[in-house]
């Protein structure tokens, strides 16, 4: 077992700067909020230093990363002692500033799929980012949320479905509008 100080040669510091943007999408997610996101990763990078003595296999060191950026997160959370109304967050996460054409679709799927994640509660939240975007092993989830693996699997089939429904609403929702601004008008 070696410590990671004498980990940070040359590939074990591009591995854990390969792995900054990852640590810091997933923080985003769960919190959406830039600059707090920043604190989790600065957070979780820190005390993966401090105590790097604890990782026992090199191979798991993104799981190891993972997990600690969620002890970061609840650390925060139970230190803030409060939740913000993810609606009131909406304006502030997302920009409907209209952007070049090829760009424009794009940005609405994503904005559309981080809303309905946003929509969920915490737990189905982070599962679901762990599973679906980072794509993280069940067991590695598990141990990351310090949750049975069953715990992991019913709530990402919660998630799965809250987005599934979510979805069809805003579908079934679009096809409506699309009917109500088409008019067939008879000319004799």
């Amino acid at each position: 077992m070696r410590h990671l100080f004498s980990l940070l040669n040359f590939p074990a510091r591009r591995r854990l700067e390969a792995l900054r943007p990852r640590l810091h999408r997933l923080a985003y997610a769960w919190c959406h909020d830039a600059v707090l996101a920043d604190d989790l990763v600065q957070d979780c990078l820190a005390k993966a230093l401090v105590r790097g003595d604890q990782l026992r296999d090199e191979q798991a060191l993104e799981s190891w990363l993972f997990s600690i950026l969620n002890n970061c997160w609840r650390d925060h959370l139970r230190a803030r002692r409060e939740f913000v109304d993810v609606a009131e967050l909406d304006d502030a996460i997302f920009s409907d500033a209209p952007g070049p054409e090829q760009n424009y679709a794009s940005r609405q799927t994503t904005q559309r799929v981080r809303h309905a994640i946003a929509s969920l509660p915490l737990g189905q939240r982070q599962v679901i980012t762990l599973v679906d975007i980072e794509e993280s092993t069940y067991a590695e989830v598990a141990r990351i949320l310090e949750v049975p693996v069953g715990t992991v699997m019913s709530r990402l089939s919660r998630a799965r479905l809250a987005l599934k429904q979510h979805f069809m609403v805003d579908q079934a929702a679009g096809d409506q509008a699309i009917r109500g601004q088409m008019t067939i008008r008879r000319v004799k």
